[in-house]
């Protein structure tokens, strides 16, 4: 019995201290800006970071440091912060991370969001070789020049396309391709910098059309806009995947400290029983003690009356 009761103390201790654990541990917000993250020079943007529905501030941090704090708004299910910028200058260009708190727990920081100005420079010119029409499994490469001298070159291809490739050069830089397939279709444009948050002009749009062997179809793929790349429906959809993580993490604990009080009570059940069990072999040890000493005292009685 004291095995079992030692074992269950250990389990329950051990509960204990895996809740303890999980409740510390909140979902990392989601960062993101509109209209786009790439904004023309004085534009206006705006920041946007969306926790989980309890979160009750939000913090927005520029590299590194605390930039500006905010309570949230309640977006249908949805709870955001919004973080505006009235003009976008290379002073508020940069890496942008925010968090949020929820109770006494501040959450982990979100992913970096990289904020560019554009229109700083003069315009790139970009072209690929051998032609925008080509075969799958052919290579490409498109040129980005520009005429005065800087470091750094971007290419971005619209629509969601994840993040922009990038080159080091002085006034022109190679983005060799393949080989390509229909994936590749598209509208392309490039970028010069002399650093990674502060852009010139976008050059004109290049269009690329990758047909299959056999397939006569030239056309591109659908057009989308710039900001697809950080569309918001598909925040949304991440930003409640991790509410629904943090709405199972929620259950796991509930699930835990109902499991723990489940086995403090086997617990003290076991602690009742045995001081019951033990109460009723002390009473039947004083009987029996009793009774002995009864016969003990009647012999004794009977040896003197003889």
């Amino acid at each position: 019995m004291t095995s079992t009761l030692t074992a269950l103390l250990y389990l329950g201790l051990y509960l204990s201290r895996t809740i303890s654990t999980q409740k510390q541990i909140l979902s990392k917000p989601i960062i993101w800006a509109k209209p786009d993250f790439m904004i023309p020079k004085g534009m206006r943007v705006l920041i946007l970071c969306q926790g989980t529905p309890e979160a009750i501030e939000y913090q927005l941090y520029f590299e590194g440091h605390l930039s500006a704090q905010q309570s949230p708004k309640q977006l249908g299910r949805r709870n955001i912060a919004m973080f505006r910028i009235p003009a976008m200058t290379p002073l508020t260009a940069g890496q942008y991370k925010c968090i949020y708190r929820s109770k006494e727990l501040w959450s982990n920081p979100s992913d970096p969001l990289d904020l560019v100005v554009t229109e700083m420079y003069d315009t790139p010119t970009l072209s690929v070789h051998p032609g925008p029409e080509v075969t799958s499994g052919k290579n490409v490469t498109f040129y980005c020049r520009l005429g005065t001298a800087t470091n750094k070159f971007f290419l971005l291809k619209e629509g969601r396309s994840g993040r922009p490739q990038h080159r080091y050069g002085n006034t022109q830089v190679e983005f060799p391709m393949g080989p390509v397939t229909t994936a590749h279709r598209g509208t392309y444009r490039c970028f010069g910098s002399y650093n990674s948050h502060a852009w010139s002009f976008p050059s004109e749009p290049v269009k690329l059309l990758v047909t299959d062997v056999g397939d006569t179809s030239l056309a591109p793929t659908e057009h989308t806009s710039f900001s697809d790349l950080w569309d918001l429906d598909l925040l949304t959809t991440e930003a409640e995947f991790q509410q629904d993580l943090a709405l199972w993490d929620h259950t796991a604990q509930n699930l835990l400290r109902i499991g723990l009080a489940f086995l403090v009570l086997v617990a003290l059940m076991c602690l009742l029983a045995e001081d019951r069990l033990w109460r009723k072999r002390a009473q039947e040890k004083a009987n029996r003690t009793s009774s002995q000493e009864r016969r003990r005292r009647f012999r004794t009685q009977r040896r003197l009356d003889k």
